[in-house]
């Protein structure tokens, strides 16, 4: 199983989830004009794996996930929508919102 490191980020009423791949955190990615780091202090929660992320997404308003895995795992329970992914030097990249 690969793991993957979650954060939880409170906003008021929305819980924003923050989860990446654990091999990319630290990683500045950038293609063309888009730019992402996968910084320690956004992304670097917990470390876990499938069961943890998807209890997590289940109480989330938003989420940003970086990485194969996390994205895998939000698609295939309906998080997100694999024609809505992005790719930054490879690496998927998504985002979620719902209310």
């Amino acid at each position: 199983m690969k793991m993957m490191r979650i954060k939880v980020h409170m906003h008021g009423g929305d819980i924003l989830i923050a989860a990446c791949d654990e091999g990319l955190l630290g990683r500045k990615l950038k293609e063309g004009d888009l730019r992402l780091e996968v910084s320690q202090e956004f992304y670097g929660g917990d470390s876990g794996g499938e069961e943890m992320l998807l209890s997590r997404l289940n109480a989330a308003t938003m989420a940003n996930l970086v990485g194969g895995e996390a994205c895998r795992i939000a698609a295939d329970h309906g998080f997100i929508d694999r024609d809505c992914l992005i790719t930054i030097e490879g690496v998927p990249h998504a985002q979620m919102v719902r209310y």
